[in-house]
């Protein structure tokens, strides 16, 4: 079983990677495929062009980075996404990355168990995971958790191993995420599938 994890930091091997390495090291000890994609520059947002709806083939109208993420996601049963702290939020990187991959590729992440890891030099970290955490729920993803919330601390890279509690909390998020793989799994094996999507319905708010 492969988990794919997703950092959205412009730096490529700053403190987000360092959290994500973390996370993947102990997959990859567990028996696990884990692979670490990096967000390259993007040529847009989300326009909401819904030329991926008319499609429907899970791929965004915007060749770039998102479209390579969501070639990956289709042999992925599992995700991790990281992210620097900006402002109290994900960076601007992620979360154009996020509102393109989900409504281009939804179909690749439904029912699949998913985490979100923020890092920040000192604050805006929970608020970052709850932004994150809300991509996750809205398409029926699991939310593996951890010891703590998943955040580590650190202004660069070499700051992230001497945040113990951190890491700690990135090997345990792995190995959550391999219990609940597993647990899948074996579901699967047992016929226990995902439940049938259910008819859209929309509240109209316009009275």
């Amino acid at each position: 079983m492969k988990v794919l994890l997703i950092n959205g930091s412009p730096h490529e091997k700053g403190t987000t990677y360092m959290a994500l390495k973390k996370a993947a090291d102990t997959l990859e000890g567990l028996g696990f495929e884990a692979e670490i994609f990096h967000v390259e520059k993007l040529g847009t947002i989300c326009m909401d062009c819904r030329v991926c709806k008319k499609k429907g083939n899970n791929r965004c109208a915007f060749d770039d980075s998102v479209n390579r993420a969501l070639e990956k996601a289709e042999s992925a049963d599992g995700f991790i996404f990281g992210t620097p702290v900006h402002f109290a939020s994900a960076s601007g990187l992620m979360t154009a990355f996020m509102d393109r991959a989900f409504y281009a590729g939804g179909g690749l992440f439904s029912h699949k168990p998913a985490a979100a890891v923020s890092c920040a030099r000192r604050a805006g970290t929970t608020a970052t995971m709850d932004q994150m955490n809300k991509y996750m729920t809205i398409n029926q993803m699991p939310i593996v958790s951890s010891q703590y919330w998943n955040m580590v601390y650190g202004a660069v890279a070499e700051d992230a191993p001497k945040d113990e509690e951190g890491m700690q909390t990135m090997e345990t998020l792995a190995k959550n995420m391999a219990w609940i793989l597993s647990c899948i799994e074996a579901g699967k094996k047992a016929g226990i599938h995902p439940p049938a999507p259910e008819p859209a319905v929309r509240t109209n708010f316009i009275r």
